[in-house]
């Protein structure tokens, strides 16, 4: 029970009544009545703890993500949850609440660096762009700028190896598996720099990408937007906006979901500001008069 929340009331009433409420902290638990925002959580959660460069290199020290990664995962996770619920009303014909709370979802989303500490008890520190448990899977500087390999097998390492005319780090025994190249990356990551800067970004994301080593630039979102694959899957969409304004179009980003029989359909931009308010108020039974009567006297 919270802000006046009553389950058991609720229940009562509507038995098949499926709702979720949304907190930082959930219903429960000494923080139950703390308020929550996403860039706490993650500080709490320890995200930011492994997010950024490590304290003894250049800009180093904890740092957010870049984009409210909880929030959002919440948010899917939600509907996941209500998807479930709703499944299992079918069969029971009975309802639920559901409790969705920023920490759990922040601690569920550690995944492989929380199963690492409950396997060890190890903290696990900040290690920039590398992989706790991968080698190579980084950052690599180019001719012109910088590339991402991400390189996550023993096949992947030795194909690249070949194409980077260096067969020698295939059969060095030092990095023969990944466990062994996570072991000497202190070795193995400087000599694959030295290579990579003979190449520009294009040319080893060409010369890579029939081989199945998985390498791409490192983006900023202009480029995003207009990189060749984007566009052709229409990640940007334009979407009609009759506010008046002159302003005819507002950029958005197409729905990930793919439904072949069903996919979404984004119909119209974010209004103005209120845009919708004579709809909306004649819907709830105010005529034309009234809603002008009440932007006479600056209510509206």
């Amino acid at each position: 029970k919270q802000y006046g929340l009553d389950h058991e009331s609720l229940r009562a009433l509507n038995p098949r009544l499926i709702y979720c409420s949304v907190t930082g902290f959930g219903q429960d638990g000494p923080y139950a009545e703390r308020a929550g925002y996403d860039l706490m959580v993650q500080a709490m959660t320890g995200l930011m703890s492994i997010t950024g460069h490590a304290d003894n290199a250049p800009g180093g020290g904890p740092m957010r993500v870049g984009v409210a990664v909880i929030d959002l995962f919440t948010g899917l996770y939600a509907s996941n949850a209500i998807l479930a619920a709703l499944n299992v009303r079918h069969h029971t014909g009975q309802g639920q609440h559901i409790d969705m709370a920023l920490l759990d979802v922040g601690m569920a989303v550690l995944a492989n660096q929380a199963a690492g500490f409950l396997a060890t008890g190890q903290a696990p520190g900040r290690m920039g762009n590398s992989h706790p448990s991968l080698a190579p899977y980084q950052d690599f500087p180019t001719q012109d700028g910088n590339m991402l390999l991400a390189i996550g097998n023993d096949g992947q390492f030795q194909r690249f190896c070949a194409a980077a005319n260096q067969p020698q780090w295939a059969s060095d025994p030092r990095y023969a598996t990944n466990t062994l190249r996570v072991q000497n990356r202190t070795a193995l990551i400087p000599a694959m720099e030295a290579v990579t800067r003979t190449r520009t970004t294009a040319d080893w994301i060409a010369l890579l990408e029939d081989k199945a080593v998985p390498c791409g630039p490192i983006n900023t979102i202009a480029q995003a937007f207009d990189d060749a694959q984007v566009k052709a899957r229409g990640l940007r969409v334009e979407l009609p906006r009759s506010a008046g304004d002159g302003i005819r179009t507002i950029a958005g980003v197409a729905s990930p979901l793919r439904l072949s029989a069903n996919p979404p359909v984004l119909r119209n931009a974010p209004p103005a500001l209120g845009q919708h308010t004579d709809e909306v108020l004649a819907e709830l039974g105010l005529n034309t008069q009234a809603i002008a009567a009440l932007r006479d006297k600056q209510v509206l």
